[in-house]
């Protein structure tokens, strides 16, 4: 091995004219200037990377919508407990979306806000006496709410017993609101993870039934996804496992779910999300797309900019 050291003089160079680039000046971004509004905001963004994807979720929503084609919103509990429930209500009411679909602690968190005003209690402080978990209130609603209206889902007897009660913050209630709009609104549960299955009134049965027959319910309206859009917000493990036996069932029973858009919100790339929602299901035809960030940013602003589009 030789130990001269190279010489550059010999470096074949080419013109940049001739080079090939990634970067050009028609991909460059725009500021913003004050008074425009958030359609040139979106417009003024690089045309690279997460702000193309950006681009993208907006245009499939707006789309979806002006042909009148679903799109569903499903969402795990830290979406309500970052406070958004009211721009989520906001984009039911308006027709920005068509279903929602939450897990059980979604549920949990949303009764608690109806009934209270407040959840999320300090898990670590409660745990140390065991106290963690054990609100009378939450527990005793939800059961009840299954003992009446069970047969008609999870979702929906939640929503209902919400919007028929006289909880002082109902307007604060995604399933109450899903009941007052006539919107479907499924609630799928993994017994012995939320707090409600240690309460002595949990009927684990009636649960489970009405909570089968939201996944039954789910799988219709994934079955009408063609030309439309599914919304995974921040849930890393039980909706993009139902989504997926969802789609499959759908696609089993004959229904023509294929070519719609799949997007996934998160502040972390997990393996089941980007997998069961992101990749496998548009495999035969649509797209799948990541966006990585706070929910408590990046879903007001997606909501708002499809609301703005729909309105040109």
């Amino acid at each position: 091995m030789s130990d001269t050291p190279a010489d550059l003089s010999r470096i074949r160079l080419r013109d940049l004219e001739e080079r090939p680039s990634l970067v050009e000046r028609g991909m460059l971004g725009r500021p913003w200037r004050p008074g425009g509004s958030l359609r040139e905001f979106l417009e003024g963004l690089p045309r690279v990377l997460a702000a193309e994807d950006l681009r993208a979720v907006v245009q499939a929503v707006v789309q979806a919508r002006r042909a009148g084609r679903p799109v569903i919103m499903a969402m795990g509990a830290h979406v309500i407990k970052v406070g958004l429930s009211p721009v989520v209500i906001d984009a039911l009411q308006r027709g920005v979306l068509t279903a929602l679909v939450l897990n059980g602690a979604g549920m949990i968190h949303d009764v608690e806000m109806a009934l209270a005003g407040r959840t999320s209690e300090d898990v670590a402080a409660a745990l140390a006496d065991g106290s963690f978990g054990t609100a009378r209130q939450t527990g005793q609603f939800i059961a009840r709410a299954v003992a009446e209206h069970g047969d008609e889902g999870l979702g929906a007897a939640v929503g209902r017993a919400l919007a028929e009660s006289e909880a002082p913050f109902v307007e604060s209630s995604l399933l109450a609101a899903c009941h007052r709009l006539g919107l479907p609104a499924t609630v799928h549960v993994s017994l012995g993870a939320d707090i409600i299955h240690m309460h002595p009134d949990f009927d684990p049965a009636a649960t489970g039934r009405a909570s089968h027959r939201d996944f039954r319910l789910l799988i219709t309206l994934v079955g009408g996804l063609k030309g439309g859009v599914y919304f995974n917000v921040g849930s890393a493990v039980v909706l993009p496992e139902v989504f997926l036996k969802a789609l499959s069932a759908a696609r089993n029973l004959g229904h023509d779910a294929h070519g719609f858009t799949t997007v996934n919100l998160d502040m972390l790339r997990h393996y089941r999300p980007l997998t069961n929602v992101v990749h496998r299901p548009v495999l035969t035809g649509g797209r799948g797309i990541h966006i990585t960030g706070h929910h408590e940013i990046n879903l007001p602003l997606i909501l708002a900019l499809a609301l703005e589009g729909l309105q040109d």
